[in-house]
């Protein structure tokens, strides 16, 4: 059955009669039409109903009204609400395929979100949320359960990373899923949609992305050594021109904090009371562009050589070098993930 066009009169007030409209794709999680109004065409998003529905609208909405305040676009303009139907209208935005270095423009832009933030908007949206203990033992159990022989080291530092991630201090807006496909690449820069689970925390967390390859994506790539370096450093860049301020802080870190979380495996209708890591070794699957064990393989290489080298994470480096090796061995089919987005 077709959804029908939530455009009751909260809209039509301020907007007239809707002409045509098409339905877009969009997750399970919402309802998605470009449709023709008097003025120029609009996208109307209408959260679906779920038991944390209220909490994303809130969420999307809460965190499109604090990037207005960006000094340049990075998200569409906010037209109009309707609350009680949960729904968005939103600025439509002509999106061009993006091109081979697209990750430059898309970094930057996020440093531009993240700016965004400030110490006062506490409280508009949650704090983000890291790995706990519960993840660090879970990833223990998978490096026995991979016959990974664990360095006395490791568990101590895998506890030191989970206290110094939930302290990680930083205001800046999070976009909560800063993928492709929840980038538009339009003639006048890079915009963000989709802010279903906006938080507030170290923009860090998720400038790790690039490196770490999209954790929460169904669309994993790893950008080579060189267009990362030109990512990285436009992101910085970005950064200290809208704050004022060099960025701080420990990107392995937070790359370390990706590989942990046994959620980020899966997509988010997924998410939350399974233990993940635990399924690797007995089965894999596909989400999106790779499997699980691709997308695990990758992350352990990137935490492996990130941590080579540091006193206070060699024993995790160890580890990741090993588990790697054995998955490897294991399952010598398990292709590196892509190199391009789709």
């Amino acid at each position: 059955m077709r959804s029908r066009l939530p455009w009751g009169d909260a809209l039509r007030a301020g907007l007239g009669a809707p002409g045509r409209s098409r339905r877009l794709s969009s997750s399970p999680r919402s309802r998605v039409w470009r449709v023709e109004t008097a003025g120029a065409p609009v996208v109307v998003k209408q959260i679906v109903d779920g038991p944390d529905a209220d909490e994303r609208y809130a969420r999307e909405l809460a965190a499109l009204r604090l990037a207005a305040g960006a000094a340049a676009p990075v998200v569409p303009a906010l037209l109009r609400t309707d609350p009680g139907a949960r729904v968005l209208v939103l600025e439509h935005l002509d999106h061009r395929r993006p091109r081979d270095d697209w990750i430059v423009d898309h970094a930057a832009a996020l440093a531009r979100l993240h700016a965004v933030g400030r110490p006062e908007h506490a409280g508009m949206l949650p704090r983000q949320q890291g790995p706990d203990e519960a993840d660090a033992a879970s990833f223990l159990g998978l490096a026995a359960a991979l016959d990974a022989p664990v360095p006395r080291s490791a568990p101590g530092e895998l506890d030191d990373l989970v206290h110094r991630l939930a302290r990680a201090p930083g205001h800046a807006l999070l976009h909560g899923d800063p993928c492709p496909g929840n980038d538009l690449h339009t003639a006048e820069g890079t915009r963000f949609i989709d802010f279903e689970q906006a938080s507030l925390g170290s923009g860090l967390v998720e400038l790790a992305y690039l490196r770490i390859g999209f954790p929460t994506c169904w669309c994993v790539t790893a950008a080579a050594r060189p267009l990362l370096e030109r990512a990285e450093a436009a992101y910085r860049t970005a950064w200290r021109t809208e704050t004022g301020e060099e960025l701080h802080g420990d990107l392995t870190d937070a790359c370390a904090g990706w590989l942990l979380r046994g959620d980020a495996l899966v997509e988010r209708a997924h998410r939350g009371g399974t233990d993940h890591l635990a399924r690797i070794p007995v089965r894999d699957w596909k989400w999106g562009t790779v499997t699980a064990r691709q997308r695990l393989v990758h992350r352990l290489g990137v935490v492996g050589r990130m941590t080579a080298g540091q006193n206070h994470l060699g024993g995790l480096s160890a580890l990741c070098t090993r588990m790697r090796g054995r998955m490897l061995t294991r399952w010598p089919t398990l292709r590196p993930v892509p190199s391009q987005r789709p």
